[in-house]
């Protein structure tokens, strides 16, 4: 009997929808289908730039505690390791690094968005723990150990006059 119900109530919502569906105009289709574009823009340029990174190019991991770093490390392969850092007093980070990644495996804050976040091993990605004011963050760095601006990996003719925008006060 309960599927029943459901099986009913199934199809009541699919007509509805239906009869929604046909209210539509051409332009509302339109629209809709260049917003659902438009959404993967973003992870376009987001892939392109990954893929302009060289094998001359290192990655590296950085652990901030309160704006200054606290830990570093080549995101390469050759490292294993976990070890606990304290950011203040009843506060704990467990930073965990398996070869090419990272991340804050675990803390005590309330929300545990940095546990949440993950692994983490490209070039711009971060895990945040506010409460902590720590930062675990992935970078790319040249051979000098500069790190790479992603602007930076454009092809020269690519420059724009746009590069040296001077923001006022």
């Amino acid at each position: 009997m309960s599927f029943y119900i459901f099986w009913k109530e199934e199809i009541r919502m699919l007509t509805k929808l239906w009869n929604n569906l046909k209210k539509m105009k051409l332009l509302d289709v339109v629209i809709l289908v260049t917003l659902f574009v438009a959404s993967f823009i973003p992870h376009g340029i987001y892939a392109y730039q990954l893929s302009r990174i060289g094998d001359d190019i290192n990655i590296v991991a950085t652990v901030s505690i309160d704006g200054q770093e606290v830990y570093r490390t080549p995101l390469d392969g050759s490292t294993h390791e976990e070890f606990t850092l304290h950011p203040a007093d009843h506060q704990y980070n467990i930073i965990e690094v398996d070869g090419e990644r990272i991340r804050n495996r675990e803390d005590n804050s309330p929300d545990q968005i940095g546990v949440r976040r993950g692994w983490i091993s490209q070039p711009g990605e971060t895990a945040v723990v506010l409460p902590h004011k720590l930062i675990v963050a992935v970078h790319a760095e040249d051979a000098s150990g500069q790190e790479i601006n992603p602007r930076e990996l454009r092809d020269d003719d690519e420059q724009t006059e746009q590069d040296d925008i001077i923001i006022p006060n």
